[in-house]
């Protein structure tokens, strides 16, 4: 028996196919997508990238805009929020998140490890630092953000994984291999924080500490700025706010 059109949106595939649509929104402009490039990001025909859209939209999951673009839709950030590894956390640490930005005056994000990607759970953008290019509920690759480099300690796994490479090379100084990359943790475990210059973003630097609950690194909390800002006197303000967060987390659930 020959499939039906419809075969291709509600066939055993569906769920695999709705994940890639959605994701790949993780790096769209936020302008969105066109359906053709969905299509190409998807790996899927047109015509079954557009009736899976099409549903989408019906359902709300994803928002259309006069010039036709794709957009994630409330529907999805709403259940986002439901996410109790992100939410919970994130309404914890907002207010010593909020405390480190009064004092630094630079970007501030709070980040966890999925794979070998980091999920920026919140982001506070300072308007006068540096432009950003993570947003919240983005998505960057560990090996190329201090925030990834200090959770990997806990994910020897996931670092093997890396190590054994290929590892993308986003800017000149992105680490490229595993070598460097293992060396990376390894001085990010032992000094307890961790700093990147240009890694991500050319002219930026980074520094994140991890948030450590009952021995076990469950997030991470960074700091942006320009290449030329001296990250010595940002360190202590910024290992006080992932010990707090830390204990905060800690005493919300008990062992």
């Amino acid at each position: 028996m020959s499939a039906s059109p419809a075969d291709d949106v509600a066939g055993p595939g569906v769920v695999a196919r709705v994940s890639a649509v959605l994701g790949a929104f993780g790096t769209a402009p936020a302008e969105g997508l066109t359906l053709t490039q969905l299509a190409q990001r998807c790996r899927l025909p047109l015509t079954t990238a557009h009736r899976l859209a099409g549903q989408l939209e019906r359902e709300r999951v994803l928002e259309r805009s006069p010039d036709g673009r794709y957009r994630i839709g409330l529907k999805l950030w709403e259940l986002g929020t439901l996410a109790p590894r992100g939410h919970g956390l994130r309404e914890i640490a907002l207010p010593y998140l909020e405390d480190l930005y009064e004092v630094t005056h630079e970007n501030v994000q709070l980040l966890v490890l999925d794979g070998t990607e980091v999920v920026v759970v919140e982001r506070l953008r300072a308007r006068t630092a540096v432009q950003l290019r993570s947003r919240p509920g983005g998505r960057l690759p560990a090996h190329a953000t201090s925030g990834g480099v200090v959770l990997l300690q806990a994910a020897p796994d996931v670092l093997d994984r890396l190590a054994a490479g290929p590892l993308e090379r986003i800017t000149p100084d992105t680490i490229g291999d595993g070598d460097r990359l293992r060396a990376a943790v390894a001085l990010a475990r032992r000094s307890g924080w961790c700093e990147l210059r240009g890694h991500l973003t050319p002219g930026q630097v980074s520094i994140a500490a991890p948030v450590v609950v009952r021995g076990t690194p469950v997030a991470a909390v960074s700091v942006v700025g320009a290449m030329d800002t001296d990250s010595r006197p940002l360190v202590p303000a910024l290992l006080t706010t992932a010990r707090a967060i830390g204990r905060a987390v800690a005493a919300d659930r008990p062992a």
